[in-house]
């Protein structure tokens, strides 16, 4: 009997991961039509039915669920293999694409890829920084951006930036003649800088002092959708902000805003760099977390 190719099996694992031609075809980058092939000439070459079709939907049968519980362990084995090899090359080489919010991609660009570039010459990097949340795989990314509590399942994550903190500021300009909030609550009696997020929804201010929790819709007529316009809104003396400390440094130093509710804005554990756990790892892309990991290291 013929041997199935490995190119084969691996798009009989990709199309059980997703339960979607469509979405396995993106991911092996060939048409939904070709992967369709693909999976009828290896039913025809093992002799039996793996998927059960319909117009909506894809099922793996019993003989199936068999193959894919014994490929699966064997398969990773095979990539890490074929990953380990590749760390011979002289050199990563490619197109290595990231997607990011538009802070995260601020520190990328500050921390990690000015000594990226020059370490390897033969990779071009595509970081795409935009705040809604993404399926990585389906949109062609190696990478993506995000804080622990927004990954998705099935990813490998490295952490980097260090902690992050969201601080309330204002400017002097709009503080005077108005007395400063002391406690979260009393920003219901202010004009709030209001943050709209990539779904649409409106971000609701969290605050937490010595185990008290606080989440508040604040009330303000100006409602902006990225973090250098809230700032630049804030400076301008339109109203309170909230936003990463890390963004706001500059203007927090040269005294164009000032710390609100510090007290009330403690750090928790920030971004993470998330990849495909199921995927053979590009050499660039291991280049780039091997350099995430030694900036984490010295700090």
């Amino acid at each position: 009997m013929p041997q199935p190719s490995f190119n084969d099996l691996n798009a009989f694992i990709t199309v059980a991961d997703y339960t979607s031609f469509r979405q396995a075809a993106q991911v092996l980058n060939i048409a939904p039509s070709s992967l369709s092939h693909t999976i009828r000439q290896l039913e025809e070459t093992l002799g039996v039915r793996l998927f059960n079709r319909t117009t909506r939907s894809v099922a793996l049968t019993e003989a199936g669920h068999s193959l894919r519980a014994t490929l699966v362990p064997a398969l990773k084995e095979v990539n890490l293999a074929l990953e380990n090899i590749a760390l011979f090359r002289a050199s990563p080489a490619g197109t290595l694409r990231i997607n990011a919010p538009e802070t995260a991609a601020a520190i990328l660009l500050h921390k990690v890829v000015p000594d990226f570039l020059a370490r390897y010459p033969d990779v071009s990097l595509d970081i795409v920084a935009e705040g809604r949340l993404i399926d990585i795989v389906a949109e062609g990314f190696d990478a993506g951006v995000r804080l622990g509590e927004s990954l998705a399942q099935g990813m490998n994550a490295v952490r980097f930036g260090g902690p992050v903190r969201f601080i309330t500021v204002a400017s002097e300009r709009y503080l005077s003649g108005r007395q400063a909030p002391a406690v979260p609550d009393d920003l219901r009696r202010h004009e709030c800088i209001r943050h709209q997020l990539p779904s649409g929804k409106r971000y609701q201010w969290e605050f937490s002092r010595q185990g008290q929790e606080i989440t508040i819709d604040v009330p303000g007529r100006l409602t902006l959708n990225t973090i250098p316009l809230m700032i630049a809104a804030a400076v301008d003396g339109l109203g309170i902000a909230c936003v990463p400390e890390s963004a706001v440094m500059a203007e927090l130093e040269s005294g164009r805003l000032r710390r609100l509710l510090d007290n009330w804005s403690p750090p928790f554990p920030g971004l993470y760099l998330y990849y495909p756990g199921n995927r053979q790892m590009p050499p660039a892309l291991r280049a780039f977390i091997d350099l995430i990991k030694e900036v984490n290291h010295h700090g």
